[in-house]
């Protein structure tokens, strides 16, 4: 079966240097989506939907307090804006390998198969964790956001039961099919979309006077609310507030994530070179309204120095109830009626579809390590409907952790996971930067030509560069109160986790194996691409747009015969 479609290539199969189109040259009866047992069934709105599920979550409405609290307004909006452009050229290199090769796994199995074995495994356990342990997180958040009704449901009690009732949702949604999960997370990820548009427009009318109060208050919580606020650590002056800076930067590490979500869902993605490509170009367009614009709102619509939020971040009186959002807090300090349950019913949904998104990719990362040998080889079974069983058995143990805020308080949970889970994704994107630059390097030494490629990044090497490096000095730095005097033992572990155990991984892999970290004549170019290649020749017709399957929900615009009509005998 053709590669690259050239007469080079018909010459000689080791020569990969031009070409990248597909060829039609198809066997009836024998031709699989993937390599492996996943099936292609996510249509192009539910990626894009998705895409947005796994970005946005509790962070973006509840979290991002703390860096407001911690640093002010204006600290809050430069962090978010640098992260973000950070987190852009990582997403410029994910996204060209991603889409050339939508492989089980995602990056993990990239790191993998291009990088080091090692590095592949090491990566492949941190993401892991740090997906498992979001699920947790979520359901922690999600108690938060729901005793805004009623305090008296974080009583142990109501607690566990809450608790159990959301992981049966999470199980029942994932035991499905990957259609049937991607339906429930298009309509729970449009959700988000409503209530941070709500959101925004909120901001805009209030600070224009459209409030009970009649107050246009404007930008008057950059300038009276200490916007470049000094951090609670016992420093004043311009260290405090670089310190304060700093404390915003880490909480826009927790928030500020997308690129990971697209590349884990490549693999059971219709039409993925144009549907994945499609979503990773949306992200620099979320980045700035979703993330960027969410930190401006926030830092408009509450003051830094409120006493609702401080209550809420420290975990005092009032934690738990109208102060866990900010959003909420500006709500009852302007009377406003209503609107604030509205919105808080809509952060139910977000959270409980983050949530979800996250049992997804853990699912999806233990079964991407089954499938290289870096987990035990039963996890790979998957059943009729393409879902991985067994790990998806062992990914459900994680949210049981949410009943540690049974004897605790949501407050102090949440600190612990948020802790944690930070340093996981700031690594996961090191070594997404790491395996481009390897891929990099190994194109310009083969002779391939990236332009043939479905998707070319932008400056490239030097976003991955720039990746590598602002990630790593995040990482190293990234905990750095742990090391104050009055800091304890336990808040060292709390911020450096992770840090610990990724570099013992990939020790433990190298000597175990004995891996070899890949020159760059040694990279495999080509792995799973003729089974992508041949799979993606089955379709005819142009690819439907997200727009028209939109319209299509209403029952207008529909193509006769379906969207994505596939030619041959397909094996499942």
């Amino acid at each position: 079966m053709a590669i690259w479609s050239t007469e080079k290539e018909k010459s000689s199969d080791a020569d990969i240097s031009d070409g990248f189109e597909p060829t039609n040259d198809i066997q009836e009866g024998v031709l699989t989506d993937n390599a492996d047992q996943l099936q292609r069934h996510l249509a192009n709105r539910q990626i894009q939907l998705i895409a947005i599920g796994g970005s946005i979550g509790t962070a973006l409405f509840i979290t991002i307090g703390s860096g407001l609290y911690a640093g002010g307004s204006g600290s809050l909006l430069i962090a978010y804006t640098l992260q973000s452009l950070a987190l852009a050229c990582v997403n410029n290199c994910i996204a060209e390998m991603s889409t050339a090769f939508p492989v089980s796994g995602g990056f993990i199995r990239l790191a993998d198969k291009w990088v080091d074995g090692a590095l592949g495994f090491m990566v492949g356990w941190n993401f892991f964790l740090y997906e498992a342990l979001l699920i947790p997180f979520e359901i922690t958040a999600l108690m938060k956001v729901i005793s805004f009704w009623d305090p008296s449901i974080a009583n142990p009690g109501p607690t566990a039961g809450i608790c159990i009732g959301v992981i049966i949702c999470y199980a029942a949604i994932n035991i499905l099919a990957v259609k049937a999960y991607g339906e429930a997370e298009f309509w729970l990820s449009g959700g988000k979309v409503i209530l941070i548009f709500s959101l925004f427009f909120f901001t805009f009318i209030t600070m224009v006077g459209g409030n009970p109060e009649g107050d246009a208050y404007g930008f008057r919580h950059f300038r009276m609310g200490d916007a470049f606020k000094a951090a609670d650590y016992g420093v004043g002056g311009s260290l405090g507030r670089f310190e304060g800076f700093l404390a915003c930067l880490w909480n826009a590490c927790f928030t500020v994530v997308g690129p990971e979500y697209i590349s884990m869902v490549a693999a059971e993605a219709k039409r993925p070179r144009t549907y994945i490509k499609t979503a990773f170009k949306t992200v620099y367009f979320r980045f700035g309204l979703f993330f960027i614009g969410g930190a401006l709102a926030v830092g408009i619509v509450c003051s830094s120095n409120d006493p609702a939020l401080r209550a809420s971040v420290e975990g005092g009186e009032g934690s738990g109830t109208a102060a866990a959002s900010p959003y909420v807090i500006a709500m009852e300090n302007l009377n406003v009626k209503i609107f604030p349950h509205i919105v808080n019913a809509l952060m139910m949904t977000s959270i409980f579809s983050a949530g979800n998104t996250y049992t997804y990719a853990a699912v999806r990362s233990l079964y991407g390590l089954s499938l290289e040998g870096r987990a035990p080889a039963f996890l790979r079974h998957c059943t009729a409907k393409g879902v991985p069983i067994w790990c998806f058995c062992v990914v459900m143990v994680f949210p049981f952790l949410s009943f540690l805020q049974v004897s605790k308080s949501s407050a102090d949970v949440l600190l612990w996971l948020v802790a944690v889970i930070t340093a996981g994704g700031l690594i996961n994107y090191i070594v997404m930067s790491i395996t481009y630059i390897q891929f990099y390097n190994a194109c310009k030494a083969q002779g391939l030509d990236r332009r043939t490629l479905p998707y070319r990044g932008w400056l490239q090497p030097f976003c991955g560069y720039f990746g590598l490096v602002w990630f790593s000095v995040v990482t190293i730095f990234y905990g750095y109160p742990s090391f104050r005097p009055e800091a304890s033992v336990t808040t060292f572990f709390q911020n450096y986790a992770l840090q610990i155990l990724c570099p013992i991984l990939y020790v433990f892999w190298k000597l175990f194996k004995r891996t070899k970290w890949l020159g760059k004549y040694e990279v495999d170019l080509v792995w799973e691409r003729p089974t992508i290649d041949a799979y993606e020749a089955t379709f005819f017709g142009p690819p439907v747009g997200f727009w028209r399957e939109m319209v299509q929900l209403t029952g207008f615009w529909r193509i006769k015969g379906g969207n994505d009509q596939r030619r041959g005998s397909i094996a499942n």
